[in-house]
């Protein structure tokens, strides 16, 4: 048998990469790659080296047949296809928490240039000017800095900020005020973060739910004079809007390590504008960084080609085979309750509850729970994934409890999910339908006490509505007249004459003016839009 084979297609850190070497496999680093070439550069390798560059897709993949681990020397994993590799039975690694100080420093760099005009001060006095007065800036001390998102690099962002004499508001659904007073920091609104910031600064994932998170409606709400900064992902900002916003004097100024397009085209209205500076992307560039997490993802690859031992995986819980195919159903049954309550818990997540029923009180049902946390703080952290999902919950101080009740009734679900938040309590439950050679499906079966039964999957409707006559004609007819096609329609109630629970399933997104019209009408409590 020949030497494991690892190919780094990225430039990666080569001191980094000795846990590889000192382990006998053979490295080899060809960067810049075409698709056609790294597929063809991995045939006969079990493992691949990466950074942000290169894209790992499913047809590299298929080309790729004795491939086994890919190892992402940073924290996202956006450029691989995580779930063609799970299907491909390759572990998908990362670095998550590798580029916290460096990302964290660099936002600290620009925050600091931006208030002084640092870039293009010096960029005036090398061409022979000495504009002094053109480049008065502004003190930080005593300014209010904004963070959306209180992740390690948000924390990290806020403790620095704090001593330039800075005061921190913050948003993060998923941090208790209680918690945040201890880091000295206000948690507010996300609107009120907007309206009271000097300068604003984001650290949250890139999701449907967070790009353009500072936009147009954002800007508005804005003091004039607002700067603002993002080394986080591109697109959480919107570009079109940011310009539009400068030339109107609501922003003063703007620091932008990332882009929505990288690298940005050269017509990029924001780079034609004094009050921007640019960097390319550089946050997680320094010396120590990129060999910190090329050494992590070494190690871990390291561990798991020699002894099978999961260490960072993002998509492979550590369970043997066997038990793995008993819960995989209710793993992803798990993992869609979580993204079905992150979509309608209201304020920070303080606890979190989940019963398990059936067959899985006989088993270990701990990767479920994981699968579970990691739905549900998806769209909060970039590195929160099965492995890790505890941790994270632990991070941002969400209680987490299980228990295991056994019943003979086979109407109990299998598994019973409870979110409380500042702003009360959101339930769920779910079971799995199909035995023996059938193909085993969850489904959602109970909304806060109502019975439905739904597949979480695709886009939905949640409306919560008076129980009398004429209201799903209505709501129907409103969504038909919007383009809206209905695909299934789940209805369920407690009481005649009560509140009832419609799930409606829906071919594409709804716009936000269908919500609003649907949320105005007369027997409407509530309407919420999901997206699993």
């Amino acid at each position: 048998m020949g030497k494991t084979k690892i190919l780094v297609a990225d430039d990666v850190s080569d001191s980094g990469l000795q846990p590889l070497r000192d382990a006998e496999f053979d490295v080899e680093k060809k960067t810049g790659l075409s698709p056609a070439d790294l597929a063809a550069a991995l045939v006969g390798c079990q493992g691949l080296v990466v950074r942000s560059e290169t894209k790992v897709t499913a047809q590299v993949m298929d080309a790729a047949i004795e491939l086994r681990v890919i190892g992402r020397a940073g924290v996202g994993v956006d450029n691989i296809d995580v779930g063609a590799a799970t299907a491909r039975g390759i572990v998908v690694m990362n670095a998550p928490d590798g580029n916290t100080i460096t990302t964290a420093e660099h936002t600290i760099a620009l925050l600091i240039a931006l208030a002084r005009n640092v870039p293009q001060a010096n960029s005036s006095l090398k061409a022979g000017k000495w504009a002094r007065k053109g480049f008065i800036g502004v003190e930080l001390q005593g300014k209010t800095l904004g963070v959306v998102g209180l992740g390690r690099i948000g924390r990290t962002v806020s403790a620095r900020a704090r001593a330039f004499g800075m005061q921190i508001v913050a948003f993060d659904p998923f941090v208790a005020a209680e918690q945040a007073r201890d880091l000295e920091i206000e948690v507010a609104s996300l609107d009120d973060v907007f309206a009271r910031a000097d300068f604003l600064t984001v650290h949250t994932p890139l999701t449907a739910e967070t790009r353009g998170i500072v936009g147009p409606a954002a800007f508005a709400k804005m003091k004039k004079g607002v700067r603002i900064i993002n080394c986080a992902r591109g697109g959480l900002v919107d570009e079109r809007a940011l310009y539009e916003a400068i030339k109107s004097g609501i922003v003063a100024g703007a620091a932008l390590d990332v882009f929505e397009k990288e690298p940005p085209d050269g017509d990029n209205l924001l780079l034609g504008l004094d009050e921007v500076i640019v960097t390319p992307h550089l946050g997680a560039s320094t010396a120590e960084a990129q060999e910190g997490v090329a050494f992590t993802v070494a190690q871990q690859m390291r561990d798991y080609l020699l002894t099978g031992a999961l260490h960072g995986a993002v998509n492979v819980p550590a369970l043997g085979t066997q038990e793995l195919h008993a819960l995989l159903p209710y793993i992803e049954l798990a993992e869609s309750l979580g993204r079905f309550q992150a979509q309608v818990v209201d304020g920070a997540v303080t606890q979190v509850r989940i019963e398990y029923a059936g067959e899985t009180v006989d088993l270990n049902a701990a990767p479920v729970t994981r699968a579970f946390l990691a739905g549900l703080l998806r769209d909060v952290s970039a590195r929160v994934n099965a492995v890790n999902a505890f941790l994270i919950a632990e991070e941002r101080g969400i209680a987490v409890t299980t228990s295991y009740v056994r019943t003979v009734a086979d109407s109990a679900p299998a598994i019973r999910t409870s979110v409380i938040g500042s702003l009360g309590e959101q339930s769920l439950s779910g079971t799995i339908f199909g035995f023996g050679e059938q193909k085993r499906e969850g489904r959602i079966t109970e909304i806060d006490g109502f019975h439905i039964e739904a597949l979480p999957q695709g886009h939905m409707l949640v409306m919560r509505n008076r129980d009398v006559p004429g209201v799903i004609g209505r709501v129907g007819t409103l969504l038909g007249d919007r383009g809206v096609n209905i695909s299934r329609f789940h209805l369920g109630r407690r009481e005649r004459g009560g509140d009832a629970m419609a799930v409606i399933e829906v071919d594409a997104a709804v716009d936000k003016s269908t919500l609003v019209d649907l949320r105005s009408m007369e027997q409407v409590v509530s309407a919420r839009e999901i997206e699993l």
